[in-house]
This record gives structure tokens, sequence and C-alpha cells, in this order.
């Protein structure tokens, strides 16, 4: 039977290129640390190391089962800090990625009455690549993230998506503009504007509306760069670009600002939970129903909108 010995013993053999190098990160001897190794090729029936004068490397098969072992260790050492948590501090803890504008919005109120119910949550900000990473590292329990048209969300088999909320992108524009007149603005009428985009060049909306762009038959030209949703308003009112902003980024928008949908295809982006599809922890559960609830009330005031 495989202990979790035998996969430090795998874990430290390939990280250090040698049994005695092993021994050495272990504190073990070097006999055992054969011991262990011999336990589990005869467990696999194969060997796992090429072994020589120079060291230890890693056969085909022992690159297969290395990152197996390492996940198996992760997420015993995670299990452990979750379960020490929960006996030093008396409470269940949460480790919950989120991007801002649903970090604003949707979370504090579900977070409150989690806390409530003795419930632990620690809350990690970042950009979408970040929060997928921290799944993947099961550095996180679940996280909020979204998808959108033209840039599909790749998530592995052993995550799961649950949706809560489509979140519309708008154009804003000057009050004074000429296409504010309209009810819903053709992104062809915006073709010799200048944009406001993100400060990176991996900002969802402007992948977004680049791609919009394209479908059309042109590329935006960028005139100002900034994450700042309210900065981004005031340079909008002074007549210095347009933009494309999600519904809830908009916050309480000035009143020399015009905020209309596009007209044509839908442009928006879908907000759900992602989390792992063994994820048992009841709390985990409870906070995306909590979820849940908060992504109905918004909906709602939307509609009433």
């Amino acid at each position: 039977m495989l202990e979790l010995r035998h996969l430090q013993v795998l874990r430290a053999i390939a990280r250090e290129g040698s049994l005695a190098g092993a021994a050495r990160a272990l504190r073990y001897t070097q006999p055992t640390i054969t011991h262990h190794l011999a336990t589990l090729e005869s467990h696999f029936g194969a060997p796992l190391f090429h072994r020589g004068p120079r060291g230890a490397s890693l056969t085909e098969i022992g690159e297969s089962l290395l990152p197996h072992a390492e996940a198996v260790l992760e997420r015993v050492r995670l299990a452990e800090q979750e379960v020490r948590g929960m006996v030093t501090r008396g409470t269940v803890s949460l480790r919950v990625g989120t991007f801002p504008t649903a970090g604003a919005l949707l979370l504090p109120p579900a977070v409150r009455r989690l806390h409530q119910r003795g419930v632990h949550i620690s809350l990690r900000e970042g950009e979408l690549p970040t929060l997928l990473a921290g799944l993947r590292s099961r550095d996180l329990h679940l996280a909020l993230v979204f998808s959108q048209p033209g840039d599909r969300l790749d998530l592995e088999e052993e995550f799961t998506l649950h949706p809560l909320l489509e979140d519309p992108l708008l154009l804003v524009l000057p009050a004074d503009h000429p296409q504010a007149r309209l009810e819903r603005v053709p992104l062809t009428a915006l073709r010799e504007d200048g944009w406001i985009m993100g400060t990176t060049d991996w900002d969802p909306c402007d992948r977004l509306l680049t791609w919009a762009c394209s479908q059309e038959g042109f590329e935006p030209v960028h005139v100002m760069r900034t994450d700042d949703y309210g900065v981004l308003q005031g340079f909008v009112a002074a007549g210095i670009g347009v933009a494309l902003v999600p519904r809830l980024g908009l916050g309480n928008p000035r009143e020399d600002i015009a905020i209309r949908p596009v007209d044509g295809p839908a442009l928006a982006r879908q907000i759900g939970v992602a989390m792992l599809r063994t994820t048992t922890a009841g709390s985990a559960g409870r906070l995306l129903a909590e979820l849940r609830v908060e992504a109905e009330q918004i909906r709602a005031a939307q509609e009433k909108g």
C-alpha cells in the first residue's frame, strides 16, 4: 500500500537529483531512502529512476507519477493547514479568490452572513489568470471568475463552474457625444473615436472590445489607459475618449456622461463560481448559496433600472 512517505521520497529524489541528496533533505539515512524507493518501484512494477554515478533522474514512468505525487502531498499540506486553523481559531476557514468588481458588490454581504455562522473567509483579489492559478495550486477553495465572447474560460475537467450573473458591457460616452442621442449605439459609429482602455494588454474588457470591433472590420485606437472606473468616467466626461465598461463597474454614474448598450451582438461577461469537483467543504456550498442570493438581488435591481 502506498504511503505518504513513499511519495515524499519520490519528490525529494527528483528535486535533489540523487538518493543521498534526498536523504539529507528529508533527514533520513540513505538505506531508508533506498528502502522506500524500492517499495514504491515494487508497487508499480517498474523503475522510477535511472541511477548512475552522477545521480538519479526520472524514468518516463517516474515523470508521469511525479505530478500526481506532488498534488497529493499539496492537498495533504492544505488539509493540515485548514484543520489546524479550525482547531486554533475554532472556525472553518475558506480561501476565496475574486476580481475587483465582483468583490465589491457580490461578496461583502455573503461574507458577512458566513462570518456570523463562524466561517472565517480569507480573500485574494486578482485578475483572472491569478485566480485560475490559485485554483490549480489549491491555494483557493473557490473563486469568482468570468468568461466572455471571444475569450473562452479554460477550466480543466477537475473544476466545475456555477453560473451566477450576466454582466453586460456598456458604452460610456460624453453626454454631448453625437451618438448619445441613440438608445443603442453601433460600434461602427465609433470607428473614428479614441478609446480609454485598461493599463495592461490582457485587460478583459479591452480584449472583448478588440474582438467585437474586429467583427465590424476595424481596430479601436486607445488614447488613454486607466484601471480606475471613476477616473475613466471623468476623462470620458471631458471628451478625451469613449469606453466599454461592465455594468457592475459603473457604480453611480456621473450626470455628464451617457451610458448606452451596444447595437449588435450582445457583449456581456458571464460571472460564476469555480471550484474543484471534489470540494466537499460545507462552507463552500453555503458561500455559493449566499452568492446566488446576492446575484439575484443585483439582477432584480438591474431589471428595475
